[in-house]
């Protein structure tokens, strides 16, 4: 438990009223820039607009979501890949593989 259960989950009343001004299932994605917002029943079904510092990464809220935090569906670093000499030649390898015509069917 992220929060003491005296306080409660954190959860922003704005969004819950734009949320009730919605019909289920609505494809308007609503931008939401607080992360830590925790997801509630009320929001399964809905699309946000989670911010990650530079864009809104579109997040469909399912009910495994429930009790989770927005921000841990938007990722806010971009893996590119590992250096060194063995991603070189993994590289290489995958290069080649590309570059051999494909057998032709009958």
């Amino acid at each position: 438990m992220p929060r003491s259960l005296k306080k409660g989950p954190y959860i922003e009343e704005r969004l819950i009223k734009r949320i009730a001004g919605m019909k289920k299932g609505d494809k308007t994605i609503l931008k939401v820039w607080k992360r830590a917002v925790t997801i509630t029943p009320e929001m399964v079904g809905f699309t946000f607009g989670v911010h990650n510092g530079k864009e809104f990464i579109p997040v469909y809220v399912s009910e495994d979501m429930v009790g989770h935090k927005l921000g841990e569906f938007s990722p806010t670093t971009k893996f590119v890949r590992h250096g060194g000499k063995m991603q070189k030649e993994l590289e290489v390898k995958a290069q080649v593989k590309q570059a051999e015509p494909a057998p032709a069917k009958k």
